[in-house]
């Protein structure tokens, strides 16, 4: 599952071990037993406890809300502002929610129909929603086989239906379940059966084609096996066909994350269950990271899990960390922009920060907000201070402020000593700065081979530039003693088999 080579590990190891004992590096580091449930992996893989990134603020349940008629299997959750759209599918409703504060979430309007159109006006399992920036809404009315958009007044404006493509069977009924919105109202959409990636329409309603379709993967035993095999016998394997997207999200830039559930060998050949996608339907997700962006590394039996991680949902924020949903395990995965893990928590069970059947995930600022289908209800989680001090150490960092952020990694060090991101953190920023050989020993540290390289680079070129005088001098000197010794040697052989003194010997 590895991704570097095991030599290029063990010879960073060998120089870690070396730096370590020449000179060692000064952290105050704190205990993390006193953490509750968030944990970490190192270069080796091997779990590492953490101090807690976030602490589960309120559980929100119909009662808390307010709500008449109860949650049943909400699904759909997005945030604009301060205002958030729970999809309560079971009740074929959607829920408008004013963020008060983080103890405090007020319903404004429940959502169950529309005004206008020639289609139906009451909502059918409402899935997934969305609003664009001039606030018209979205909405994925599964049990309607559309798309449904609609002005903030409910109006109908119009709706998205089954694409017309040769390729779909003419009986798949359009069941849409997540979808995404960008800055020109073109709607990109998952939608049940349909695994040729993303469904786009263009904000005409018009289908424009299929976005960033997964990749197929095989084992060519099995390829050759099929080619040989009877027509009966092939009928009972399993098909090579592109994986569907669990869901979709579309950042602030207008890149769209989506994730995908994972096979078992997927998950062991380090494949991503992330995807990060251009207007061209490129991935471009960057994954520096020692692992994969999939969740946990551990994929066997036991503990009630069995598997790999099932990311059910993703959000985005600002400072470009992207937080998975696991709904296997009932955890999150926190990444940041190069792949690097920076927390993972929670769990099943029925305590305040676990889930029993997580199923959608979204932020308002650096806090998340996290629906259970099956305990229908919203879990907040707002950042403790070690979480605040790492986002913002990155957050300085993208600024600019390379000081400053290497200032809070640094304290990010004192409050966890075991917390790999810090030590990198401090090195990013000192390369920024110039640093390059202190730079070094941070990446040496922790095996950081991309970015130890950087810093090499770079030192080495200054120190070329620096000693450049004794380098030709040294250079000079190394081609001119031999050449004047071979000189030397000539010389003498000429005089030693002259004539002249070969006469005066002979007389």
């Amino acid at each position: 599952m590895r991704k570097k080579n095991f030599l290029m590990r063990t010879g960073m190891a060998i120089l870690a071990i070396t730096a370590a004992f020449l000179q060692p590096l000064q952290v105050k580091a704190t205990s993390t037993s006193e953490g509750g449930y968030t944990y970490n992996y190192d270069y080796w893989g091997d779990y590492v406890n953490s101090a807690d990134f976030y602490n589960p603020c309120k559980v929100f349940t119909s009662s808390e809300l307010g709500l008449d008629l109860k949650l049943k299997n909400p699904q759909g959750l997005f945030a604009e502002g301060n205002t958030l759209y729970l999809c309560d599918s079971g009740n074929n409703r959607i829920i408008e929610l004013n963020r008060v504060s983080p103890e405090q979430l007020e319903v404004v309007r429940i959502i169950d129909k529309i005004n206008g159109g020639s289609g139906p006006k009451e909502l059918n399992n409402p899935t997934d929603v969305a609003v664009s920036e001039d606030g018209n809404i979205f909405i994925a009315d599964n049990g309607n086989a559309r798309v449904v958009k609609v002005d903030k007044d409910l109006n109908f404006i119009m709706e998205f239906v089954k694409p017309t493509d040769n390729t779909l069977d003419p009986k798949l009924v359009f069941q849409p379940t997540k979808l995404a919105v960008d800055t020109a109202e073109r709607v990109y959409c998952i939608a049940t059966g349909i695994n040729k990636g993303l469904i786009k329409y263009e904000n005409d309603g018009t289908f424009s084609g299929f976005v960033g379709a997964t990749p197929v993967t095989f084992d060519w035993t099995d390829y050759i096996w099929k080619k040989l095999a009877s027509q009966e016998q092939r009928a009972k394997m399993e098909s090579f066909v592109p994986t569907e997207y669990e869901n979709i999200f579309m950042d602030y830039e207008g890149f769209i994350y989506a994730t995908k559930a994972r096979t078992l060998e997927q998950a062991q050949a380090d494949e991503n269950a992330v995807r990060k996608l251009n207007l061209m339907g490129n991935d471009i997700l960057v994954s520096n990271g020692d692992w994969s962006v999939g969740g946990d590394l551990y994929l066997g039996s036991g503990g009630g899990y069995e598997g790999p991680s099932i990311l059910t949902d993703i959000t985005v924020m600002d400072n470009d960390v992207y937080v998975c949903l696991d709904r296997n395990r009932g955890r999150l995965f926190g990444y940041d922009d190069q792949g690097k893990m920076v927390f993972a928590f929670g769990g099943n069970g029925n305590m305040d920060g676990y889930f029993r059947r997580p199923s959608a995930i979204e932020h308002i600022g650096h806090e998340l907000y996290v629906v259970d289908s099956l305990d229908c209800s919203i879990t907040v989680l707002v950042p403790t201070q070690f979480g605040n001090l790492v986002y913002q150490a990155v957050e300085e960092f993208d600024k600019g402020n390379y000081e400053t952020s290497g200032d809070a990694w640094q304290e990010v060090l004192n409050q966890n000593g075991n917390y790999d991101l810090a030590y990198i953190g401090i090195g990013r920023s000192l390369l920024r700065q110039e640093n390059y050989e202190e730079a070094m020993k941070y990446f040496e540290l922790k095996y950081d081979a991309e970015n130890y390289s950087k810093a090499y680079k770079q030192y080495r070129k200054i120190w070329v530039e620096e000693h450049i005088g004794w380098i030709v001098a040294v250079i000079l000197l190394l081609f001119l003693v031999p050449l004047s010794i071979g000189k030397v040697k000539s010389i003498r052989h000429e005089i030693d088999t002259a004539d002249i003194f070969v006469v005066e010997k002979k007389g």
